[in-house]
C-alpha cells in the first residue's frame, strides 16, 4: 500500500521546524520556548513516521527558562551536520542569546552551549559550504541612510573551531516585501551555482509566508524571486483550516527530490489556535532556478505522497502512563527550569512536592537590556503534555487531603501561562472541595516591549464538597467545549461542569505563538508546605466528536 505523508506530522506545539539528512536518517528539532526540557529531536527514516529519541537541551547547564512569558525562552532551532559533528545553534531569550551545542551522536549527550558574542537578533541558522568554511545567518535592526530602522537577513563567517564569528558581518536582504515585517528564519543552501536564502517574512501569525532570494556570493545582495512568497496562507481567509504557515527548512533526498518542513497551526471552531503552532511538510520542486513548495495547488495540503524510502518506526505514546521506573518519558515537560527537585518516581506513583509558587500568577516584563540573568526563579510544581488533538480526554488518579486553604492540587489546561482551567482539591473552611478555576489575562503587547501590560483575572466556575483522600479526575475536551469530572470508579464519574468555553485559553491577546499543555499540578501558592500529592496514573488519548463534524479541524 503506498504511504502517504499526513498533516501535521507532528501534531500539538512543535514550531519553528528545522530538519536534516545523514544518509538514509532524518533528523528534525523544534522550537521548545519556556519548556524543560528544550528542543525535542526526533528521527525518521521515510519522512511519514516520526521517533522523538530525546532532547538536545536537558541538563540545568545548557537551559535556563522560566515560567514568566509566554514569548521566551528557545526560539527557531537549526540542526545541521557536518564531517561527524551534529551542531544546533538557537536563541534564548531568557539568558545570553544566541548560542551552539554540538553532539557526535543525535541522541546524545550534546555539550554544554557555546555562547557567541557579537551576534544578535534571533533565529541565528549555520551553514556549511562545499569548501568547508561554515557561515551563520540571523536578523538583525539597521539604521537606513534615511534614518529608518529596518531588520534584515546578515550573514558572517564562523569559526567552529574557536565557536566565534570572524571577519565582517554583512546584511544581505531585507525580504520580500519593502520594509517587510519580521524577516527571519533564515536559512542558506546551495543548488547549481548558487545560494539561496530561504526565510519568513510577515510575522509569524496569520500574514506569514516563505520567500526566497539567491546569489551566486555569500558577500552579496540577494536577489529576491519575482514569484514570492512561494508559500504563504494569508490570502485564504481566516476561514481556511490551516493558517500561520511560514518559516521553513528544506531538505533533499538522496535521489535529488526535495521536501520542506514548515510550520502552521490548525483552527479549532473558528480563528482559535488552542494547539499552537505544529509541523507540517510539503513536496518542493525547482524551475528555472527557483524552489517551488506544494507544486500544483500552492498551499499546505492534508496528505501528499510519500516518498519511495524505508520505512521507519511509528512512535507510540501509551494512552496511560502508570509512572514505571524511574525516568519520565520524553513526551513530559516542565514550565521553566525546574532548579528544585519536587518530584519523585517510586512504587509505580508519581508524587510531587507543593511548592510555594502559585500556578497562575501575573506575567511580567521581559528587560532585553540586563546583562546578568537571574537564576533564583522559583520552580513552578506543574509537569505536563502537549495537547495533540481537537477532541481528547485526559484523566488522573491522585491520592492529596489538603491540610490548609491555601494548598491546592489536581489537573489543569494551561495556554501562555495564565490562560488556564484548573480542576484542584483544596480546603474551604475545615471541609474538602473540588473546584474548577478558570484563569485568564488581558493582555497589551509583549514581555520585551515596552507598553507591555497584564492584569491576571481567575473565577470560580464550580465547586463541590468531596470525602477521602483518593479521586479519579478527568477533562474531557471536544473542540471549545470542555467537561469537568470527578469520582472514585472510573466507570461512573459525576460531571462537576459542563462546556467552559475553550476560547478562553486561546484568546486573540495571547497570539499563536505557543500551545496548550495538559498535566498535573501541585501549589501552596505563596506559603512552605511539607505536603505532596501522589498520582498513581495518568492517561490521554484522543476521542471522537459527537457534534456532526462541527469541529473545524483534520488531522
Amino acid at each position: 500500500m503506498k504511504k502517504h505523508l499526513m498533516n501535521p506530522i507532528l501534531p500539538g506545539f512543535y514550531p519553528d521546524p528545522s530538519i536534516c539528512r545523514v544518509d538514509d536518517d532524518f533528523y528534525m528539532i523544534t522550537s521548545s520556548f519556556s519548556l524543560f526540557p528544550g528542543v525535542p529531536i526526533f528521527h525518521s527514516t521515510d519522512l511519514v513516521n516520526w521517533e522523538q529519541i530525546g532532547h538536545i537541551l536537558e541538563r540545568k547547564s545548557q537551559l535556563h527558562v522560566t515560567a514568566d512569558h509566554m514569548t521566551a525562552g528557545i526560539m527557531a532551532p537549526t540542526l545541521r551536520y557536518s564531517n561527524g559533528t551534529y551542531y544546533m545553534i538557537t536563541t534564548n531569550v531568557s539568558d545570553k542569546w544566541n548560542f551552539i551545542v554540538t553532539a557526535k551522536d543525535p541522541r546524545g549527550p550534546w555539550s554544554d552551549p557555546y555562547w557567541l558574542e557579537g551576534c544578535p537578533g534571533i533565529d541565528s541558522s549555520l551553514f556549511f559550504d562545499d569548501d568547508g568554511k561554515a557561515y551563520l545567518t540571523g536578523t538583525r535592526q539597521e539604521t537606513k541612510p534615511d534614518g529608518t530602522i529596518a531588520q534584515g537577513i546578515w550573514v558572517s563567517e564562523m569559526d567552529l573551531n574557536q565557536m566565534c564569528l570572524v571577519g565582517e558581518a554583512r546584511t544581505i536582504w531585507g525580504g520580500a516585501l519593502k520594509n517587510c515585517a519580521s524577516p527571519e528564519a533564515p536559512h542558506l543552501y546551495k543548488k547549481d551555482g548558487y545560494y539561496y536564502l530561504v526565510i519568513a517574512e510577515g510575522g509569524t501569525e496569520h500574514f506569514h509566508a516563505v520567500t526566497v532570494a539567491r546569489s551566486q556570493t555569500i558577500f552579496n545582495d540577494f536577489e529576491g524571486y519575482a514569484g514570492n512568497p512561494i508559500l504563504t496562507h494569508r490570502h485564504l481567509g481566516k476561514h481556511y483550516p490551516i493558517c500561520n504557515v511560514g518559516h521553513a527548512d528544506l531538505v533533499e533526498l538522496k535521489n535529488g527530490e526535495w521536501y520542506a518542513v514548515i510550520l502552521g497551526s490548525r483552527l479549532i471552531e473558528g480563528y482559535h489556535k488552542n494547539l499552537g503552532r505544529e509541523t507540517f511538510i510539503a513536496p518542493v520542486v525547482w524551475e528555472e532556478g527557483w524552489p517551488v513548495i506544494s507544486p500544483s495547488t500552492g498551499k499546505v495540503e492534508w496528505s501528499y505522497p510519500a516518498p519511495e524510502l524505508p520505512s521507519s518506526t511509528e512512535q507510540m505514546i501509551p494512552i496511560r502512563d502508570d509512572f514505571e521506573g524511574d525516568k519520565l518519558g520524553m513526551d513530559w515537560v516542565f514550565y521553566g527550569t525546574p532548579y528544585e527537585n519536587f518530584y519523585l518516581l517510586s512504587d509505580s506513583k508519581l508524587t510531587m512536592k507543593l511548592l510555594p509558587r502559585s500556578i497562575s500568577q501575573e506575567v511580567r516584563k521581559i528587560d532585553l537590556t540586563a546583562t546578568e540573568v537571574d537564576k533564583n526563579v522559583p520552580t513552578l510544581g506543574f509537569l505536563g503534555r502537549r495537547q495533540l488533538h481537537a477532541n481528547f480526554r485526559m484523566s488522573t488518579r491522585m491520592n492529596f487531603f489538603a491540610l490548609a486553604e491555601n494548598e491546592t492540587a489536581g489537573l489543569a489546561i494551561i495556554q501562555a501561562c495564565n490562560h488556564q482551567f484548573r480542576l484542584e482539591r483544596s480546603m474551604e473552611d475545615g471541609k474538602q472541595i473540588l473546584r474548577l478555576i478558570q484563569c485568564t489575562s488581558e493582555i497589551n503587547g509583549y514581555p520585551h516591549q515596552p507598553n507591555f501590560q497584564c492584569t491576571t483575572t481567575e473565577i470560580e466556575l464550580a465547586k463541590t464538597e468531596v470525602d477521602g483522600r483518593e479521586m479519579i479526575l478527568s477533562i474531557a475536551g471536544e473542540g471549545q467545549a470542555h467537561n469537568f469530572y470527578y469520582g472514585t470508579d472510573e466507570e461512573n464519574l459525576q460531571l462537576l461542569y459542563a462546556n467552559a468555553d475553550g476560547r478562553k485559553l486561546n484568546p486573540a491577546s495571547v497570539g499563536g505563538m505557543v500551545g496548550t499543555m495538559l498535566g498535573m499540578f501541585a501549589s501552596s501558592n505563596g506559603k512552605e508546605s511539607k505536603n505532596s500529592a501522589e498520582f498513581e496514573w495518568f492517561e490521554y488519548t484522543e476521542t471522537e466528536s459527537s457534534r456532526n463534524g462541527s469541529v473545524v479541524v483534520h488531522a
